[in-house]
């Protein structure tokens, strides 16, 4: 994993960036859930909840980055928790599609999985020059659109392997990386925001 100094101070560019990501992620997330309850797909209600997620996430870092750099490594961490909180609900989503075992609708799990890659691609593109600064929280912000792209690939292949072996395990196995991709990145910005505490020590 890399580092950053934890000392460097937001740009003010940073903000009016991370509003338009905050929004774009909390309209993608009523699109994605609508198909995910729609066709039955595990990896969709995933990746739908990280969309709230990441605008909430986003929203947070809006409010924090004109804090000082004790208070941003505060809110680095609970940001950190709060990136597993997908993966717990995507735990019982897959618990309950064992009930329910047939697989999502391939299609429309394929486009939406590609329409999401493109928001999130657009999303990293805007924050990648700021990943640098305003330590754990720009790495938050980064971090989640970064690994949502690799998250709606893994969507797109199970929505495309599924038209050639129709079985909920594609769907499922998608809906897991989710979940280890998110794990992930809460350690990176723990890591983050525990440098931030020593430097502001």
């Amino acid at each position: 994993m890399s580092r950053e100094p934890a000392a460097i101070a937001p740009s003010p560019a940073l903000r009016p960036v991370v509003a338009r990501v905050a929004a774009l992620n909390f309209g993608c997330f009523f699109l994605e859930i609508a198909v995910a309850l729609a066709i039955g797909s595990v990896a969709l209600v995933m990746d739908s909840l990280d969309f709230l997620e990441d605008a909430a996430i986003n929203l947070l870092i809006v409010t924090g980055l004109g804090w000082s750099a004790r208070n941003r490594a505060r809110l680095g961490t609970g940001l950190a928790i709060l990136l597993i909180l997908p993966a717990v609900a995507g735990a019982y989503a897959a618990y309950e599609k064992f009930s329910d075992f047939v697989p999502p609708s391939p299609v429309p799990l394929a486009l939406t999985g590609l329409a999401a890659f493109a928001v999130n691609l657009a999303c990293a593109l805007m924050l990648a020059r700021h990943r640098t600064g305003a330590g754990s929280l720009t790495r938050a912000a980064y971090l989640s659109a970064r690994n949502d792209t690799v998250a709606n690939l893994a969507v797109v292949a199970a929505g495309l392997t599924t038209v050639f072996v129709p079985s909920p395990w594609p769907d499922l196995a998608a809906a897991a990386l989710i979940a280890v991709l998110n794990a992930d990145s809460a350690v990176d910005i723990l890591r983050a925001a525990a440098a931030e505490r020593r430097a502001a020590a």
